[in-house]
Protein backbone atom coordinates (compact mmCIF):
# COMPACT_ATOMS: atom_id res chain seq x y z
CA UNK A 1 0.00 0.00 0.00
CA UNK A 2 2.79 2.35 0.94
CA UNK A 3 4.83 1.93 -2.53
CA UNK A 4 1.19 2.09 -3.97
CA UNK A 5 0.58 5.91 -2.29
CA UNK A 6 4.18 6.78 -3.19
CA UNK A 7 3.49 5.93 -6.92
CA UNK A 8 0.91 8.59 -7.05
CA UNK A 9 3.42 10.94 -4.95
CA UNK A 10 5.65 10.62 -8.03
CA UNK A 11 2.82 11.15 -10.60
CA UNK A 12 1.61 13.96 -8.54
CA UNK A 13 4.97 15.62 -8.82
CA UNK A 14 5.96 14.77 -11.95
CA UNK A 15 3.16 16.61 -13.82
CA UNK A 16 4.17 19.55 -11.39
CA UNK A 17 7.49 20.10 -12.46
CA UNK A 18 8.34 18.66 -15.65
CA UNK A 19 5.58 20.41 -17.16
CA UNK A 20 5.63 23.52 -14.35
CA UNK A 21 6.16 26.33 -16.73
CA UNK A 22 3.59 25.94 -19.16
CA UNK A 23 1.15 24.65 -16.04
CA UNK A 24 1.16 28.16 -14.46
CA UNK A 25 0.45 30.11 -18.30
CA UNK A 26 -2.13 28.10 -18.86
CA UNK A 27 -3.49 27.95 -15.52
CA UNK A 28 -2.84 32.10 -14.68
CA UNK A 29 -4.01 33.19 -18.04
CA UNK A 30 -7.32 31.22 -17.35
CA UNK A 31 -7.74 32.99 -14.19
CA UNK A 32 -6.89 36.42 -16.17
CA UNK A 33 -9.54 35.91 -18.43
CA UNK A 34 -12.42 35.75 -15.86
CA UNK A 35 -11.77 39.32 -15.16
CA UNK A 36 -10.48 40.12 -18.66
CA UNK A 37 -13.49 42.15 -19.54
CA UNK A 38 -12.81 43.94 -15.84
CA UNK A 39 -9.32 44.99 -16.49
CA UNK A 40 -10.70 46.30 -20.01
CA UNK A 41 -13.25 48.90 -18.03
CA UNK A 42 -10.17 49.46 -15.55
CA UNK A 43 -7.40 50.47 -18.92
CA UNK A 44 -9.41 51.50 -21.28
CA UNK A 45 -12.18 54.61 -20.77
CA UNK A 46 -13.16 54.78 -23.53
CA UNK A 47 -15.32 51.05 -23.34
CA UNK A 48 -17.41 52.39 -20.32
CA UNK A 49 -20.67 52.38 -19.94
CA UNK A 50 -23.08 54.24 -17.20
CA UNK A 51 -26.55 51.68 -16.96
CA UNK A 52 -29.20 53.29 -17.83
CA UNK A 53 -33.21 51.75 -18.01
CA UNK A 54 -33.60 52.36 -21.22
CA UNK A 55 -31.18 50.67 -24.39
CA UNK A 56 -30.47 52.82 -27.18
CA UNK A 57 -32.08 51.11 -30.50
CA UNK A 58 -29.90 49.36 -32.38
CA UNK A 59 -30.39 51.11 -35.91
CA UNK A 60 -29.08 54.46 -33.97
CA UNK A 61 -25.53 52.69 -33.19
CA UNK A 62 -25.18 51.50 -36.34
CA UNK A 63 -26.10 54.90 -38.03
CA UNK A 64 -23.11 56.68 -35.97
CA UNK A 65 -20.95 53.83 -37.17
CA UNK A 66 -21.39 54.65 -40.13
CA UNK A 67 -20.94 58.32 -39.58
CA UNK A 68 -17.71 57.73 -37.82
CA UNK A 69 -16.38 55.09 -40.48
CA UNK A 70 -17.61 55.58 -44.04
CA UNK A 71 -15.38 52.74 -45.19
CA UNK A 72 -15.92 50.28 -42.14
CA UNK A 73 -18.09 46.96 -42.42
CA UNK A 74 -19.77 45.57 -39.71
CA UNK A 75 -18.73 41.84 -39.14
CA UNK A 76 -19.82 40.95 -35.46
CA UNK A 77 -22.01 42.41 -32.99
CA UNK A 78 -20.95 41.66 -29.52
CA UNK A 79 -23.52 42.84 -26.43
CA UNK A 80 -21.70 41.61 -23.12
CA UNK A 81 -23.36 40.68 -20.17
CA UNK A 82 -21.75 43.21 -18.38
CA UNK A 83 -24.38 46.62 -17.89
CA UNK A 84 -21.24 48.70 -17.32
CA UNK A 85 -19.61 47.92 -20.69
CA UNK A 86 -20.38 49.15 -24.53
CA UNK A 87 -20.88 47.20 -26.83
CA UNK A 88 -18.34 45.41 -29.40
CA UNK A 89 -18.69 45.89 -33.08
CA UNK A 90 -16.15 44.10 -34.74
CA UNK A 91 -15.25 46.36 -38.10
CA UNK A 92 -13.35 45.47 -40.93
CA UNK A 93 -11.72 48.18 -43.05
CA UNK A 94 -9.38 47.77 -45.49
CA UNK A 95 -8.47 44.20 -44.48
CA UNK A 96 -7.84 45.05 -40.95
CA UNK A 97 -10.42 43.88 -37.82
CA UNK A 98 -10.22 46.35 -34.94
CA UNK A 99 -12.78 46.52 -32.00
CA UNK A 100 -15.38 49.77 -31.95
CA UNK A 101 -17.16 50.59 -28.45
CA UNK A 102 -20.80 51.80 -29.42
CA UNK A 103 -22.46 52.51 -25.99
CA UNK A 104 -25.65 50.74 -25.92
CA UNK A 105 -27.41 53.29 -23.47
CA UNK A 106 -26.76 56.37 -25.49
CA UNK A 107 -25.89 55.15 -28.96
CA UNK A 108 -22.99 56.71 -28.97
CA UNK A 109 -19.81 55.27 -30.69
CA UNK A 110 -17.08 56.04 -27.87
CA UNK A 111 -13.98 54.54 -29.52
CA UNK A 112 -11.66 51.76 -30.87
CA UNK A 113 -8.89 49.72 -30.29
CA UNK A 114 -6.85 47.10 -32.11
CA UNK A 115 -6.67 44.96 -29.23
CA UNK A 116 -8.52 44.56 -25.96
CA UNK A 117 -7.41 43.00 -22.51
CA UNK A 118 -10.50 40.14 -23.02
CA UNK A 119 -8.94 38.97 -26.40
CA UNK A 120 -5.55 38.66 -25.32
CA UNK A 121 -6.15 36.46 -22.11
CA UNK A 122 -8.71 34.52 -24.24
CA UNK A 123 -6.20 33.87 -26.96
CA UNK A 124 -3.68 33.43 -24.39
CA UNK A 125 -5.85 30.98 -22.38
CA UNK A 126 -6.94 29.17 -25.73
CA UNK A 127 -4.86 28.16 -27.46
CA UNK A 128 -1.36 30.16 -26.23
CA UNK A 129 -0.73 31.97 -29.45
CA UNK A 130 0.29 28.67 -30.99
CA UNK A 131 -1.52 27.89 -34.61
CA UNK A 132 -2.37 24.96 -36.23
CA UNK A 133 -4.51 23.54 -33.37
CA UNK A 134 -1.08 22.59 -31.47
CA UNK A 135 -1.98 25.56 -28.63
CA UNK A 136 -5.02 24.50 -28.54
CA UNK A 137 -4.86 21.23 -27.79
CA UNK A 138 -1.96 21.40 -25.48
CA UNK A 139 -3.75 23.99 -23.28
CA UNK A 140 -6.79 20.80 -23.47
CA UNK A 141 -4.08 18.55 -22.55
CA UNK A 142 -4.06 19.78 -19.30
CA UNK A 143 -7.63 19.52 -18.18
CA UNK A 144 -6.33 15.69 -17.93
CA UNK A 145 -3.13 16.64 -15.83
CA UNK A 146 -5.08 18.71 -13.58
CA UNK A 147 -7.46 15.66 -13.00
CA UNK A 148 -5.00 13.14 -12.68
CA UNK A 149 -2.87 15.45 -10.11
CA UNK A 150 -5.86 16.03 -8.35
CA UNK A 151 -6.80 12.27 -8.16
CA UNK A 152 -3.57 11.44 -7.18
CA UNK A 153 -2.81 14.19 -4.70
CA UNK A 154 -6.12 12.90 -2.72
CA UNK A 155 -4.91 9.14 -2.80
CA UNK A 156 -1.47 9.76 -1.11
CA UNK A 157 -2.35 12.64 1.18
CA UNK A 158 -3.79 10.58 4.27
CA UNK A 159 -7.09 11.48 5.93
CA UNK A 160 -7.17 14.38 4.01
CA UNK A 161 -11.35 15.25 4.74
CA UNK A 162 -10.00 15.80 8.42
CA UNK A 163 -7.12 18.67 7.45
CA UNK A 164 -9.42 21.45 6.16
CA UNK A 165 -8.30 23.61 8.71
CA UNK A 166 -4.81 22.34 9.13
CA UNK A 167 -1.85 24.37 9.04
CA UNK A 168 0.96 23.64 10.62
CA UNK A 169 3.38 26.73 11.43
CA UNK A 170 6.96 27.23 13.68
CA UNK A 171 8.33 24.65 11.77
CA UNK A 172 10.61 26.10 9.19
CA UNK A 173 9.48 27.75 6.00
CA UNK A 174 9.74 24.25 4.10
CA UNK A 175 7.06 22.74 6.11
CA UNK A 176 4.83 25.67 6.25
CA UNK A 177 4.93 25.84 2.39
CA UNK A 178 4.18 22.18 2.38
CA UNK A 179 0.98 22.88 4.76
CA UNK A 180 -0.41 25.86 3.15
CA UNK A 181 -0.21 23.78 -0.31
CA UNK A 182 -2.24 21.14 1.18
CA UNK A 183 -4.76 23.43 2.83
CA UNK A 184 -5.35 25.60 -0.38
CA UNK A 185 -5.65 22.28 -2.24
CA UNK A 186 -8.03 20.58 -0.45
CA UNK A 187 -10.49 23.88 -0.41
CA UNK A 188 -9.85 24.29 -3.99
CA UNK A 189 -11.01 20.89 -4.64
CA UNK A 190 -14.27 21.95 -6.05
CA UNK A 191 -13.27 24.59 -8.54
CA UNK A 192 -10.12 21.97 -9.49
CA UNK A 193 -12.73 19.52 -10.20
CA UNK A 194 -14.66 21.86 -12.01
CA UNK A 195 -11.98 23.21 -14.32
CA UNK A 196 -10.04 19.62 -15.14
CA UNK A 197 -14.30 18.45 -16.63
CA UNK A 198 -14.69 21.59 -18.62
CA UNK A 199 -11.43 21.58 -20.16
CA UNK A 200 -11.92 17.72 -20.88
CA UNK A 201 -14.93 18.67 -22.70
CA UNK A 202 -13.48 21.12 -24.35
CA UNK A 203 -11.37 18.96 -25.71
CA UNK A 204 -13.71 16.16 -26.81
CA UNK A 205 -15.66 18.51 -28.50
CA UNK A 206 -12.83 19.90 -30.60
CA UNK A 207 -11.27 16.54 -30.79
CA UNK A 208 -15.39 15.86 -32.49
CA UNK A 209 -14.96 12.87 -29.88
CA UNK A 210 -18.45 11.45 -30.86
CA UNK A 211 -19.31 13.97 -33.09
CA UNK A 212 -19.47 16.10 -29.88
CA UNK A 213 -17.77 19.05 -32.13
CA UNK A 214 -20.10 18.35 -34.89
CA UNK A 215 -23.30 17.99 -32.87
CA UNK A 216 -22.76 21.56 -31.21
CA UNK A 217 -21.55 23.50 -33.49
CA UNK A 218 -23.88 23.21 -36.11
CA UNK A 219 -23.52 24.91 -40.03
CA UNK A 220 -25.49 27.77 -39.95
CA UNK A 221 -28.14 27.58 -42.51
CA UNK A 222 -27.85 28.66 -46.40
CA UNK A 223 -30.23 30.82 -47.93
CA UNK A 224 -30.59 29.13 -51.48
CA UNK A 225 -31.44 31.27 -54.87
CA UNK A 226 -30.72 34.63 -52.56
CA UNK A 227 -29.53 37.55 -54.97
CA UNK A 228 -27.78 40.13 -52.79
CA UNK A 229 -27.60 42.32 -55.75
CA UNK A 230 -31.18 42.46 -55.83
CA UNK A 231 -31.85 44.18 -52.43
CA UNK A 232 -28.80 45.83 -51.99
CA UNK A 233 -28.43 45.09 -48.59
CA UNK A 234 -25.17 44.62 -46.82
CA UNK A 235 -23.89 44.45 -43.26
CA UNK A 236 -24.05 48.23 -42.30
CA UNK A 237 -27.68 48.83 -44.04
CA UNK A 238 -29.70 45.96 -42.28
CA UNK A 239 -32.49 46.84 -40.22
CA UNK A 240 -31.22 45.38 -36.54
CA UNK A 241 -34.34 46.49 -34.71
CA UNK A 242 -36.56 44.38 -36.67
CA UNK A 243 -34.33 41.64 -36.82
CA UNK A 244 -34.36 42.14 -32.46
CA UNK A 245 -38.35 42.09 -32.90
CA UNK A 246 -38.14 39.49 -34.67
CA UNK A 247 -36.65 37.21 -32.90
CA UNK A 248 -37.67 38.13 -29.69
CA UNK A 249 -41.20 36.83 -30.84
CA UNK A 250 -39.66 33.53 -31.57
CA UNK A 251 -37.88 33.06 -28.15
CA UNK A 252 -39.73 33.77 -24.54
CA UNK A 253 -37.95 36.46 -22.61
CA UNK A 254 -35.26 36.71 -25.30
CA UNK A 255 -32.77 39.55 -24.55
CA UNK A 256 -31.05 39.81 -27.90
CA UNK A 257 -26.64 39.90 -27.24
CA UNK A 258 -24.72 39.17 -30.07
CA UNK A 259 -25.90 39.58 -34.21
CA UNK A 260 -23.65 38.39 -36.64
CA UNK A 261 -24.94 39.99 -39.75
CA UNK A 262 -25.10 38.02 -43.17
CA UNK A 263 -21.55 36.82 -44.78
CA UNK A 264 -21.12 36.40 -48.52
CA UNK A 265 -24.33 36.29 -50.77
CA UNK A 266 -26.12 33.79 -49.01
CA UNK A 267 -25.66 33.79 -45.36
CA UNK A 268 -28.65 34.77 -42.43
CA UNK A 269 -28.32 37.18 -39.70
CA UNK A 270 -27.61 35.16 -36.67
CA UNK A 271 -28.68 36.59 -32.94
CA UNK A 272 -28.47 34.91 -29.81
CA UNK A 273 -29.28 35.92 -26.35
CA UNK A 274 -30.20 35.31 -22.73
CA UNK A 275 -33.77 33.82 -21.97
CA UNK A 276 -35.33 32.11 -18.67
CA UNK A 277 -33.17 29.21 -18.79
CA UNK A 278 -29.93 29.67 -16.27
CA UNK A 279 -26.41 28.56 -16.20
CA UNK A 280 -26.44 28.37 -20.53
CA UNK A 281 -24.50 31.08 -22.56
CA UNK A 282 -25.61 33.35 -24.71
CA UNK A 283 -25.96 30.88 -28.07
CA UNK A 284 -28.04 28.22 -26.61
CA UNK A 285 -30.85 30.83 -27.86
CA UNK A 286 -30.07 30.94 -31.71
CA UNK A 287 -32.36 32.91 -34.03
CA UNK A 288 -31.65 32.67 -37.74
CA UNK A 289 -33.07 35.28 -39.78
CA UNK A 290 -33.05 35.84 -44.12
CA UNK A 291 -31.24 39.38 -44.25
CA UNK A 292 -33.63 40.16 -47.38
CA UNK A 293 -37.06 39.39 -45.72
CA UNK A 294 -36.43 38.98 -42.33
CA UNK A 295 -38.14 36.00 -42.31
CA UNK A 296 -37.21 33.49 -39.85
CA UNK A 297 -35.28 30.58 -41.13
CA UNK A 298 -34.34 28.57 -38.04
CA UNK A 299 -34.90 28.76 -34.35
CA UNK A 300 -33.04 27.22 -31.47
CA UNK A 301 -34.22 27.55 -27.97
CA UNK A 302 -32.46 26.78 -24.57
CA UNK A 303 -35.78 24.83 -23.16
CA UNK A 304 -35.56 22.74 -26.14
CA UNK A 305 -31.94 21.85 -27.12
CA UNK A 306 -30.26 17.83 -26.40
CA UNK A 307 -28.33 17.19 -23.31
CA UNK A 308 -25.11 17.49 -25.36
CA UNK A 309 -25.84 21.05 -26.50
CA UNK A 310 -26.64 21.93 -23.29
CA UNK A 311 -23.52 20.43 -21.78
CA UNK A 312 -21.52 22.34 -24.09
CA UNK A 313 -23.53 25.53 -23.33
CA UNK A 314 -23.01 25.34 -19.52
CA UNK A 315 -18.98 25.06 -20.08
CA UNK A 316 -17.98 28.54 -21.21
CA UNK A 317 -19.85 29.99 -17.86
CA UNK A 318 -19.02 27.38 -15.32
CA UNK A 319 -15.34 27.42 -16.75
CA UNK A 320 -15.09 30.83 -16.44
CA UNK A 321 -17.69 31.26 -13.58
CA UNK A 322 -19.73 34.50 -15.60
CA UNK A 323 -22.94 32.97 -15.00
CA UNK A 324 -23.47 34.83 -11.53
CA UNK A 325 -21.94 38.00 -12.76
CA UNK A 326 -19.57 39.80 -11.63
CA UNK A 327 -19.74 37.99 -7.66
CA UNK A 328 -19.12 34.75 -9.30
CA UNK A 329 -16.45 36.13 -11.79
CA UNK A 330 -14.81 37.09 -8.60
CA UNK A 331 -15.00 33.56 -6.77
CA UNK A 332 -13.81 32.09 -10.04
CA UNK A 333 -10.55 34.40 -10.02
CA UNK A 334 -10.13 33.82 -6.27
CA UNK A 335 -9.96 30.25 -6.79
CA UNK A 336 -8.49 30.49 -10.21
CA UNK A 337 -5.30 32.61 -8.17
CA UNK A 338 -5.47 29.53 -5.37
CA UNK A 339 -4.75 26.62 -8.07
CA UNK A 340 -2.11 28.81 -9.48
CA UNK A 341 -0.44 29.27 -6.34
CA UNK A 342 -1.10 25.65 -5.88
CA UNK A 343 1.06 25.21 -9.34
CA UNK A 344 3.92 27.80 -8.02
CA UNK A 345 4.17 26.58 -4.32
CA UNK A 346 4.34 23.00 -5.89
CA UNK A 347 7.14 23.99 -8.23
CA UNK A 348 9.19 25.28 -5.26
CA UNK A 349 8.77 22.27 -2.70
CA UNK A 350 9.76 19.84 -5.65
CA UNK A 351 12.77 21.73 -6.28
CA UNK A 352 13.76 22.44 -3.10
CA UNK A 353 13.47 18.76 -2.40
CA UNK A 354 15.35 17.58 -5.02
CA UNK A 355 18.25 20.57 -5.22
CA UNK A 356 18.89 19.40 -1.59
CA UNK A 357 19.56 15.49 -3.13
CA UNK A 358 21.47 16.17 -6.27
CA UNK A 359 23.61 18.86 -5.47
CA UNK A 360 26.57 16.58 -4.91
CA UNK A 361 26.30 15.75 -8.45
CA UNK A 362 25.12 18.88 -10.04
CA UNK A 363 22.77 17.33 -12.26
CA UNK A 364 19.73 19.51 -13.87
CA UNK A 365 16.86 19.02 -11.73
CA UNK A 366 14.17 19.68 -14.87
CA UNK A 367 16.58 17.42 -17.19
CA UNK A 368 15.70 17.46 -20.68
CA UNK A 369 12.09 19.16 -19.44
CA UNK A 370 13.69 22.42 -18.94
CA UNK A 371 14.48 22.94 -22.35
CA UNK A 372 10.62 21.53 -23.12
CA UNK A 373 9.19 24.16 -21.14
CA UNK A 374 11.33 26.93 -22.29
CA UNK A 375 11.14 25.78 -25.97
CA UNK A 376 7.91 25.67 -26.02
CA UNK A 377 7.59 29.36 -23.83
CA UNK A 378 9.92 30.66 -26.61
CA UNK A 379 7.64 29.67 -29.73
CA UNK A 380 5.10 30.82 -28.16
CA UNK A 381 6.23 34.41 -27.75
CA UNK A 382 7.47 33.94 -31.51
CA UNK A 383 3.90 33.07 -32.53
CA UNK A 384 2.06 35.75 -30.11
CA UNK A 385 4.05 38.60 -31.56
CA UNK A 386 3.78 37.40 -34.98
CA UNK A 387 0.14 37.28 -34.44
CA UNK A 388 0.01 40.46 -32.38
CA UNK A 389 1.76 42.77 -35.59
CA UNK A 390 0.05 40.76 -38.52
CA UNK A 391 -3.55 39.87 -37.54
CA UNK A 392 -4.29 42.55 -34.57
CA UNK A 393 -2.02 45.45 -36.15
CA UNK A 394 -1.14 45.91 -32.38
CA UNK A 395 -0.08 49.58 -31.02
CA UNK A 396 3.53 50.02 -29.55
CA UNK A 397 1.96 50.92 -26.22
CA UNK A 398 0.15 47.37 -26.34
CA UNK A 399 3.06 45.73 -27.56
CA UNK A 400 5.48 47.64 -24.69
CA UNK A 401 2.89 46.80 -21.96
CA UNK A 402 3.03 43.31 -23.56
CA UNK A 403 6.45 42.52 -23.03
CA UNK A 404 7.34 44.58 -19.78
CA UNK A 405 4.18 41.62 -18.20
CA UNK A 406 6.59 39.03 -19.69
CA UNK A 407 9.69 40.50 -18.81
CA UNK A 408 8.27 40.61 -15.13
CA UNK A 409 7.38 37.02 -15.38
CA UNK A 410 10.86 35.83 -16.71
CA UNK A 411 12.16 38.15 -14.01
CA UNK A 412 10.26 36.19 -10.83
CA UNK A 413 10.64 33.10 -12.17
CA UNK A 414 14.85 33.34 -11.85
CA UNK A 415 14.30 35.51 -8.46
CA UNK A 416 12.14 32.81 -7.24
CA UNK A 417 13.33 29.81 -8.78
CA UNK A 418 16.97 30.04 -9.82
CA UNK A 419 18.25 32.52 -7.53
CA UNK A 420 16.42 32.55 -4.29
CA UNK A 421 16.13 28.51 -4.72
CA UNK A 422 20.29 28.36 -4.86
CA UNK A 423 20.44 31.04 -1.83
CA UNK A 424 18.43 29.08 0.27
CA UNK A 425 20.14 25.42 -0.53
CA UNK A 426 23.21 26.81 0.20
CA UNK A 427 22.49 28.15 3.23
CA UNK A 428 20.95 25.06 4.69
CA UNK A 429 23.38 22.28 3.28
Amino acid sequence: MKLKKKTFFQIHSWIGIRLSILFFIVCFSGTLATLSHEMDWLFIPSIRATPQSELAPRNLMVSNFRDAYPKGEITFWLRTDEPYLCDIIYKMEDGQRSYVFANPYTGKIQGEAQITFQRFFRDLHYFLFVPFQIGHFTVLIFGFLLLISLVTALVFYKKWWRKLFELQTGKGNLVLFRSLHRLIGLWSVPFTLLFSITGIWYFLERANVGDIGKTTNPKPPVIHGFEADKAGIDANNLDYDRAVRVAKKQIPNLVVGDISPKSGKSGSIYLSGKSNVPLVRQRANRVYLNPNTYKVIKTQKATEIGTVMFLNDIADPLHFGYWGGLTTKIIWFVFGLAISLLVLSGIWITLKRKALKRKKSKKKIMGVWRYVNWGFFAIMLLFMYYILIDRYKASITAMVIISIGWFLFLAAAYYIFIYRLNKVVQKIT
